[in-house]
């Protein structure tokens, strides 16, 4: 495994189910807050520092995760809200969401799969047709699906597969997963001006 899984599982391992939802919620929160973390590489290194990990032990981090998302997107959005931004600041985050293929919250699903949407609290705040609850059922509905799709396919290799290859083929699967979304967000940004409100 990963040395910066090794670290963080020499902290949080120790604690079991807690200290590998604790793990997944500081992950998720630093991340929603600011600090890109490729939570998906951290979600199953959470998921793996359990002996036997369970479907209850999935459902668990996955609550942490949507916990944490929202909690970090709305301590942001509030910070944002209370600061005097700019118009000028607002203007360009405006106008960069009507370049993205979706100008809505919704495009905080599609960031799902391509992260073209960074800090999404301030968004949120920032873009004047914005609403923060709408925005956080799509942050949830995304989690959701996301850290649900992986969950099943690493319950797949945990059954199918010895321990040992069941964490070879999950971080493989992880990686597949970072690169795509990393290959879809380049491709949204070159391609630009494809906003549609009816996306």
């Amino acid at each position: 495994m990963f040395g910066i899984g090794e670290f963080f599982e020499s902290i949080f391992g120790p604690y079991g189910w807690i200290g590998a939802a604790l793990l997944v919620f500081f992950i998720f929160f630093v991340d929603a807050m600011s600090v890109p973390t490729l939570p998906e590489l951290f979600f199953v290194i959470a998921f793996m520092m359990i002996i036997a990990p369970t479907v209850q032990l999935g459902l668990l981090l996955l609550g942490a995760a949507i916990v944490a998302e929202v909690v970090g997107v709305t301590l942001l959005y509030l910070i944002v809200e209370r600061v005097r931004v700019p118009e000028r600041i607002k203007k360009i985050a405006d106008k960069y969401i009507k370049f993205l293929v979706c100008s809505d919250e919704r495009m905080l699903l599609i960031n799902r799969v391509a992260p073209l949407v960074p800090f999404a609290g301030a968004f949120i705040s920032l873009v004047d047709s914005w609403k923060l609850s709408r925005a956080l059922l799509y942050v949830v509905i995304g989690c959701i699906v996301k850290y649900g799709f992986i969950l099943l396919m690493s319950g797949f290799f945990y059954t199918y597969f010895s321990s040992g290859d069941a964490q070879m083929y999950t971080i493989i699967f992880i990686v597949v997963v970072i690169i795509v979304s990393i290959a879809a967000a380049f491709l949204r940004k070159k391609k630009g001006g494809l906003a549609n409100e009816n996306c």
